[in-house]
């Protein structure tokens, strides 16, 4: 993709950093939403901001691209203080995904996802190309989705349509609150694998937020503890946060079943012994290579195994068996 920069000019990149100095919202009535807020958001990377209601998570997204002014501090986007730009200019190079999609009920799939590259003064070809390029990478066949209406959509195949719209401009930052949380459980489970599928091939530099820690685990490059007040409890790597809480709020907030959520940010490869010639999965059950220990028990457990075969397409690659599982350190967990 021919990545943009914020400001509509210079080389092609597909992400940029975010720095957040000291940013803070204070309303006319004395609320503090955000004190002092600081956060270093590498490019690239996805970054969940999670913490219980009214810490402050939505606002501070929504200070990003300035839906919300910061009453102080300083926001900067590849080194760009956004705080001396047009709002509405920024804005059409932050894409934003919200809870509810927010798509134009009277308008197809294809325009929807159009909307911004429009506004930019694209040529119609060209977004109806970059619209069906985008249907297709959000696992949606255009021939048969484009000329939809989103009534005609579940709400997962909305969701996935407001991304595309999202990343339809190819802007360096995708903001998102709550994304997939309207959705039922099922559906959620497989919009974040798409998701993962999706960041995987066009890293973007992505800040979500969510009140689900487990997702919060499962997508986050790193996560951002908040307090009230958007105070910033801990800033971590997934398996550093579950395996080294710096707090007790900390601790409670991310559950004390963390040790059960590591094994779901813990590759296969530490508990996993090889497979010998000629090895075979029999009637044991199975978990594919790219799983993670958590896949492994899961598997196990179904069918009350004591060992799961990893296989790699169809060939067997090694043996996991439930006491291998809890003796992996947690050094050994994705940091």
């Amino acid at each position: 993709m021919d990545a943009t920069a914020i400001n509509g000019a210079g080389p092609a990149r597909s992400a940029a950093s975010i720095t957040l100095e000291d940013i803070g919202k204070t309303y006319p009535d004395g609320t503090v939403a955000v004190g002092d807020f600081s956060l270093e958001v590498r490019a690239g990377e996805l970054t969940v901001l999670i913490g219980p209601s009214g810490c402050g998570k939505s606002t501070i997204l929504r200070m990003i691209n300035r839906l919300i002014e910061p009453t102080h501090g300083r926001i900067l986007i590849d080194g760009e203080d956004i705080l001396q730009r047009n709002p509405v200019e920024l804005r059409r190079h932050i894409g934003y995904v919200i809870q509810n999609v927010g798509l134009f009920p009277h308008q197809n799939i294809r325009t929807n996802i159009g909307t911004v590259p429009r506004l930019l003064g694209w040529p119609k070809a060209k977004i109806n190309s970059r619209a069906d390029e985008l249907l297709e990478l959000v696992g949606l066949d255009p021939a048969r989705y484009a000329k939809r209406y989103p009534h005609e959509l579940s709400g997962g195949q909305r969701q996935r349509v407001g991304v595309a719209r999202a990343l339809a401009a190819d802007p360096l930052v995708l903001l998102m609150d709550e994304p997939f949380s309207a959705v039922d459980p099922i559906a959620r489970g497989r919009l974040q694998e798409e998701f993962l599928r999706l960041q995987a091939a066009v890293r973007k530099t992505i800040v979500l937020v969510t009140h689900d820690i487990d997702e919060a685990v499962r997508l986050g490059d790193r996560i951002a503890v908040l307090a009230e007040g958007g105070r910033l409890l801990q800033y971590a790597p997934p398996a550093e946060l579950l395996s080294r809480p710096d707090s007790t709020a900390v601790s409670d907030f991310v559950g004390s079943d963390r040790g059960i959520r590591r094994l779901a940010v813990t590759p296969l490869k530490p508990a996993m012994t090889p497979a010998g010639a000629g090895t075979t999965t029999g009637d044991r059950p199975t978990v594919g290579a790219g799983g993670t220990l958590y896949d492994a028990l899961a598997a196990m457990l179904a069918v009350d195994a004591a060992e799961v075969v990893v296989v790699d397409g169809e060939q067997a690659v090694g043996v996991i068996t439930r006491t291998s599982i809890f003796e992996v350190p947690e050094a050994e967990a994705k940091v």
